[in-house]
């Protein structure tokens, strides 16, 4: 009995060693590019973070907001690491590789490498997401537009929802919310 609880202890022990081992693997793999931003309302007013992981294809996007307007708001990357000013126009236009850019995830023309899907704010003004882009990277990796380029990037969040089709911004409305990529 006391030899079999021995080799029950020693497996748990070895078991519990690898899993160390393993979770340390796996937070070098996961963390080891990393960006964030903290985003803004037009009045300076804190509405949360968003935290960005790059990935073997894409860049990983976790948004945690508060005070939004309830329902469905458009996201993009901007192609300029500045929300100086109220209305948020100093972040530029989405981020791009060509002179000629077409907007939407559903437009089989589509090249906008800024487009990512809608976030949906709850009754409380609260959202929640995960959202992955293959269209860019934090560095440049896979030849995507890279977010921690010379002139950084900023996340904004618009104040309707993005039909995903429509020219240029999919009928997304104003710039209500701004975060610099860092």
């Amino acid at each position: 009995m006391r030899s079999s609880l021995a080799a029950t202890t020693f497996a748990i022990t070895v078991l519990a060693g690898l899993g160390a081992v393993s979770a340390q693997a796996a937070d070098q793999v996961a963390g080891s590019q990393t960006a964030t931003a903290a985003v803004k309302a037009g009045d300076g007013k804190d509405l949360g973070t968003a935290t960005l992981t790059e990935a073997p294809h894409g860049v990983l996007l976790r948004v945690q907001l508060k005070g939004l307007t309830p329902g469905w708001h458009g996201v993009h990357f901007h192609e300029k690491g500045d929300c100086g000013t109220p209305d948020f126009k100093s972040a530029g236009a989405h981020v791009h590789t060509t002179a000629a850019v077409v907007h939407g995830l559903l437009n089989p023309d589509g090249n906008d490498n800024g487009d990512l899907p809608n976030i949906f704010a709850a009754a409380d003004g609260s959202a929640t997401a995960e959202l992955y882009s293959t269209l860019v990277s934090l560095k440049g990796a896979g030849g995507r537009p890279a977010l921690l380029d010379a002139d950084g990037s900023a996340i904004v969040v618009h104040a309707s929802p993005d039909d995903h089709k429509s020219q240029p911004i999919g009928g997304a409305g104003a710039r209500s919310a701004c975060g610099v990529v860092k």
